[in-house]
């Protein structure tokens, strides 16, 4: 194996050449070089040729821990998600504590410089075009994540996107952001999203897409790779939905021919088999699964004709055609600041 920095970052952020052209391998500690062989499937930032893992790391309900309570196993996810060769880490100031959390885990394990660190604004200013909330949210997500830049910064669900935007370039400029780009995880929004895309100033768009929901490859998908946009995927397992439909079942003996021995497998290797997919943000507030997701970053990537088969399958299993019809998170719960406040707000009401 040979060693050589990121073309970004340089010396900051080592990975390891991977064999037959399929990436580059992040670099691990050396306990774990000899049970990690195959190599980290990556994808390059088509601005840059950046390499970035393929699978990264969602924040949403899962890092929101009320104050006070025990987080311990949030330090265990992200050990976990970094030992397995992640890097790509997203959240948000509107994460309840989940900025918070990344930031304070990830500058005590000693990797804060070595994620990939992609953030999101919600900004409306005081009046049109005031810049002081937005910067001062900026300011804010470095403090907490103890950074002295954001890696990519992205305009949270489209709001205020026609003001945002133009200040994400102005930040770049000034170099306190690498990259920018614009955020949903609904359906009806993928409209406007393709249309940012079709601007061409955008590095990254993130949206939602899964062996479920597939909107995204009518416009999506196809806009990111022919205008050179990264790709980032959102609810990949549609938050925990996927997972209640297959329970008590065991992914069909075909998909070892992949490496999935596991259903978080099977989903997250059925969306890398896209070639515009830059990097999926499963998320999980428990380090055991953390290893399975990451199980997935190594192996073969599906072709058409397994993603094909993987699907028929799927629809073979009673209640996925009924997904969107399911609650988020079945059988889950997440007690942090969000959770609190939605429940007060319902106590209220």
């Amino acid at each position: 194996m040979h060693h050589r920095p990121n073309p970004i970052r340089g010396s900051r952020r080592d990975f390891v050449l991977g064999a037959a052209g399929l990436g580059l391998a992040a670099a691990l500690p050396p306990r774990f070089a000899a049970a990690q062989q195959a190599p980290v499937i990556t994808r390059t930032v088509p601005k840059t040729s950046e390499a970035l893992p393929a699978i990264g790391l969602g924040t949403f309900l899962t890092f929101d821990v009320v104050p006070g309570q025990r987080r311990e196993h949030l330090r265990g996810v992200l050990q976990r998600f970094w030992e397995a060769g992640g890097r790509v880490v997203d959240t948000s100031p509107l994460y309840g504590t989940a900025e918070i959390n990344v930031g304070d885990y990830a500058t005590a394990l000693g990797i804060s410089e070595e994620l990939f660190f992609a953030n999101k604004i919600w900004s409306t200013g005081e009046y049109l075009a005031d810049e002081s909330h937005a910067r001062r949210s900026l300011d804010l997500s470095l403090g907490r994540l103890w950074r002295d830049r954001i890696d990519l910064m992205q305009c949270h669900s489209l709001v205020n996107v026609d003001v945002v935007v133009p200040y994400l370039h102005a930040w770049k400029k000034e170099g306190r952001i690498r990259y920018l780009g614009v955020t949903h995880f609904e359906n009806p929004y993928q409209a406007p999203l393709a249309q940012w895309i079709e601007r061409g100033n955008l590095d990254f768009v993130q949206v939602n897409y899964s062996i479920f929901n597939r909107a995204a490859e009518e416009r999506i998908l196809p806009l990111a790779a022919e205008r050179g946009t990264a790709v980032l995927v959102n609810m990949p397992f549609e938050k925990a939905r996927l997972f209640k439909v297959v329970e008590g079942r065991s992914p069909p003996d075909f998909a070892r021919e992949i490496g999935a021995t596991t259903w978080s497998q099977f989903f997250l290797k059925w969306i890398l088999g896209h070639p515009a997919v830059t990097c999926i943000l499963p998320s999980t507030s428990n380090p055991a699964h953390a290893g399975e997701n990451m199980a997935a970053l190594r192996g073969p990537i599906p072709d058409q004709a397994m993603r094909t088969r993987m699907l028929r399958h799927m629809e073979t299993i009673q209640g996925f055609d009924r997904i969107a019809q399911m609650p988020w998170y079945p059988d889950k719960r997440y007690v942090g600041i969000i959770a609190r406040s939605q429940a007060e707000l319902r106590a209220r009401t």
